[in-house]
């Protein structure tokens, strides 16, 4: 047999607001008054907001978890779900202790309907699931994440702060975790979401940038720097002792392994950069090859094994390796000939092109233009005997 759950007990909210009044700063005592006015005539949107002026006001940090627990809940359920929970969640971080800061949020998400707000109940979860991750519990982390994902994965529409709060707590347990791709997938996303600029302080852009970074060249399966190339995120490296990094970035979308030699002395200033070293050189080597196929035009994409090494720098007895390697990755596709040694690439993976790459592409269009424009001229006068 089901048993209800247990209901909170009744609220006086005439007493607690006027035993706030006379223990509160003065700077305070209008938010009170207008608490009042507004819950006497039920104006539920403008108390809200009200309510938000209160919590961001600096002085109310003291009174924040009261004010929620002994005014905003006795009318909870008639507020939008999605601003209780955000409401709930900014007081949340006022507790100290995390067996009461967990109890806090596990009690508000037993109360909010996840049929009639499932917003609310992943923004709930995500950060149910941040606090565990603060505290160590990387299984009850990744519990929510996933329970917050199944909600979040059916709806067609989702207010940004939502998408924010999820993706933001998927980084963070990846990063946690040291799983490369996943965090870097799941940060891009989180920014996505978020304007960077307003909502990351100087030092928050400088370490996701950082990271995402450490991630992109670390990570087994990432091959295309393109969305991170472009954001706007990697502008936080610039004037600091990371701007190296951003270098990187671009020599190894570049496939050049010149500047790859000359940027490696850096590494050691990355200890996790120094220690994957030969990681890094075969994926600087693959960006390479990949870099030499796109240069080629479309009907000269045969290439030797010798070729192969001097675009490469690898010994001519590496290269069938690392071909493979590169289709296995789905880098690009095409044939191996090992008697002959000869690669046969029909297809590579797009990326975002350099200055230089956009340049060599102009040309090899007007090039393409040129014959076209032969071809025509050629033909122009068949075309005009035979009409």
């Amino acid at each position: 047999m089901a048993v209800d759950k247990a209901k909170a007990p009744k609220i006086d909210v005439d007493e607690f607001l006027t035993l706030a009044v006379s223990e509160t700063p003065a700077e305070l005592h209008p938010f009170f008054e207008s608490f009042r006015s507004l819950y006497g005539r039920k104006l539920w949107h403008q108390l809200t907001n009200k309510l938000f002026e209160f919590f961001d006001h600096p002085l109310s940090k003291p009174y924040r978890v009261d004010v929620f627990n002994k005014f905003v809940r006795d009318f909870e359920s008639r507020l939008n779900q999605l601003r209780l929970v955000e409401m709930g969640v900014k007081v949340s971080k006022e507790i100290d202790n995390p067996v009461t800061h967990l109890q806090f949020l596990t009690d508000l998400l037993e109360r909010v309907n996840t049929e009639k707000s499932p917003e609310a109940h992943v923004l709930l979860l995500s950060s149910l699931a941040h606090a565990k991750l603060l505290y160590g519990d990387h299984e009850g982390t990744k519990n929510d994440i996933d329970a917050a994902w199944k909600v979040l994965d059916e709806l067609s529409s989702v207010d940004p702060s939502v998408n924010a709060a999820y993706y933001g707590v998927a980084a963070d347990y990846y990063k946690s975790k040291a799983e490369y791709a996943p965090y870097y997938k799941n940060s891009l996303l989180y920014l996505a979401c978020i304007d960077p600029a307003k909502d990351l302080t100087t030092e928050e852009r400088l370490l996701r940038a950082h990271d995402l970074g450490i991630a992109a060249f670390l990570g087994d399966t990432i091959y295309n720097f393109g969305e991170l190339l472009m954001h706007p995120i990697l502008d936080a490296l610039d004037g600091t002792p990371h701007e190296w990094i951003k270098k990187l970035l671009f020599t190894f979308n570049e496939g050049n392994i010149g500047k790859f030699e000359a940027l490696s002395p850096l590494f050691p200033k990355e200890p996790i950069l120094q220690e994957n070293y030969p990681f890094l050189r075969q994926k600087i080597c693959l960006m390479a090859l990949i870099e030499s196929v796109f240069k080629r035009g479309a009907y000269d994409r045969t290439m030797t094994f010798q070729t192969i090494a001097e675009e490469t720098h690898l010994p001519l007895d590496e290269v069938e390796h690392l071909v493979m390697k590169a289709l296995s990755l789905k880098l690009m596709k095409g044939s191996l000939d090992q008697v002959d040694q000869k690669a046969q690439i029909t297809w590579v993976q797009p990326r975002v092109l350099s200055r230089e790459q956009i340049g060599q592409l102009a040309q090899r269009l007007a090039a393409w233009n040129s014959k076209l424009h032969q071809v025509e001229e050629r033909i122009a006068p068949e075309v005009l005997v035979n009409s």
